[in-house]
């Protein structure tokens, strides 16, 4: 899932969106800016270079020449096939006006001397005929396969004709130059893409249902570390007395209820704040503040760490109990953990570990009790904190750790099934995973964004 910003159309999408007064980037001399997205009160959210000349109309005649090129190369394919068959089918007609020459030549032996007539002529002429007759339904497709060539090559020379239209109204530019000055925008829509890597949350969308299955607690996530062609799902039933992650290959696998594997980890886990990040799995062992990390593709424990001052067992769950007092997340900037500490009264305290180790690199204390906080996911080092579980919730709260500053926030999102056990964020997928009352789920996000150009970061 992307969210509307990433679902941007290269070219036409553009130019509908038009000029944005207030995008802080200074083109280049020849080049327009435009919009390539805007938030509900038409701030920018996206800003794209795209070439001076109207390459939407370009773009949309190339696509046209190259559906009749292809069109071209099949009508290719089906004249090489008639003429490989009326190839064949004139060897039959050849035959067949050998043996009309020879009828005719019998029929006139026949007229000069009816006298001689006699039953072996007949028989002779009759068997004449029976050769012939296999061969009028052979001389009937060659003249519809004849007719269908002359069609075809009246339709190319049509189409001929159009395509020199499209080249003279596409002036200089060969299909080949437009094909690359589009991968060259395309490039540069990739380079706006990558300055979108974070933002302010705005707003959240959906839920999509993806999934129905498990209890009223549970996980699933992908990998937001992985490479695209990886799309590999986890999937970890309950929220205690339990040991198995069971892995699908796509989320297609998963909706149909084809595992790949099973991972038996070594100990129980509490909560379902888990999260899978570059092919580990970062969990919360139960009972304990321990946090673990589990190699998939080893199989086994690659690290386990204690959360200092962390409580456990349900001392600062979120609302709804579950064990879920550590919540292990990932978004654009790494690895974190949210938890409650004694020293800072039960309020939300957010640490960012180091994956490999699972030392704490920074810690940010907020003043937001753990107990009154639904969910909270990290979406660019900013914590985002739900007010309830349940149906009404809305995300009340917000904490940057790059500003140590907090701010209280009114975006609703839709509890769709009315008991949220898990929610987290996924920066590859900029989609919220979440766990609703046995349904899996995905909401959409809309970031805001400033963007700066190379000259001005």
């Amino acid at each position: 899932m992307r969210a509307l910003f990433v679902v941007l159309k290269p070219l036409c999408f553009l130019a509908l969106l038009g000029y944005c007064p207030s995008a802080t980037i200074r083109p280049k001399e020849g080049w327009q800016v435009y919009s390539s997205a805007q938030d509900a009160d038409g701030r920018c959210i996206c800003t794209v270079v795209a070439p001076e000349q109207n390459l939407c109309s370009r773009d949309a005649k190339s696509r046209q020449l190259r559906q009749l090129l292809e069109k071209i190369q099949n009508m290719s394919q089906s004249i090489e096939v008639l003429n490989l068959r009326t190839q064949r089918d004139f060897q039959y007609v050849m035959k067949m006006e050998s043996q009309m020459k020879g009828l005719r030549s019998k029929f006139r032996q026949i007229e000069s001397n009816r006298r001689t007539l006699l039953t072996k002529n007949f028989q002779e002429l009759k068997g004449k005929m029976n050769e012939l007759q296999p061969l009028i339904p052979v001389l009937e497709q060659y003249k519809t396969d004849a007719t269908l060539i002359s069609q075809f090559k009246e339709e190319i020379r049509n189409l001929s004709l159009v395509l020199t239209a499209i080249q003279e109204e596409i002036g200089a530019y060969d299909y080949e130059e437009l094909q690359q000055r589009v991968l060259s925008l395309e490039g540069r829509l990739r380079n706006c893409m990558n300055k979108l890597t974070c933002g302010k949350l705005m707003k959240i969308t959906g839920p999509i249902t993806v999934k129905t299955s498990g209890t009223r607690f549970g996980a699933w996530m992908t990998d937001p570390q992985a490479s695209p062609k990886n799309n590999k799902v986890w999937y970890m039933d309950s929220y205690t007395n339990n040991k198995i992650v069971r892995e699908y290959k796509s989320v297609s696998d998963f909706v149909a209820g084809v595992e790949s594997r099973t991972y038996n980890l070594p100990f129980h886990w509490a909560g379902t704040n888990h999260v899978v990040y570059n092919g580990s799995l970062y969990y919360n062992k139960y009972q304990s503040n321990i946090i673990v990390r589990y190699s998939f593709e080893s199989g086994r424990v690659m690290t386990q760490r204690a959360l200092e001052s962390a409580g456990f067992h349900n001392v600062y769950p979120y609302t709804w109990g579950g064990f879920s007092d550590i919540d292990l997340m990932a978004d654009e900037l790494g690895l974190w953990a949210i938890y409650a500490t004694n020293q800072n009264a039960g309020n939300i305290v957010i640490s960012q570990l180091d994956p490999l180790t699972i030392q704490v690199l920074n810690s940010w204390n907020t003043e937001y009790s753990k107990r009154n906080a639904g969910e909270s996911f990290m979406i660019c080092g900013t914590l985002y904190i739900t007010n309830s579980h349940l149906t009404g919730a809305k995300v009340y709260y917000s904490y940057s750790t790059k500003t140590s500053t907090y701010e209280y926030m009114d975006i609703p999102i839709h509890n769709q099934y009315f008991h949220m056990s898990m929610l987290d964020y996924n920066a590859r997928d900029r989609a919220l995973y979440g766990w609703n009352n046995g349904h899996q789920v995905l909401f959409n996000v809309t970031l805001f964004h400033i963007i700066k150009t190379d000259d001005e970061s």
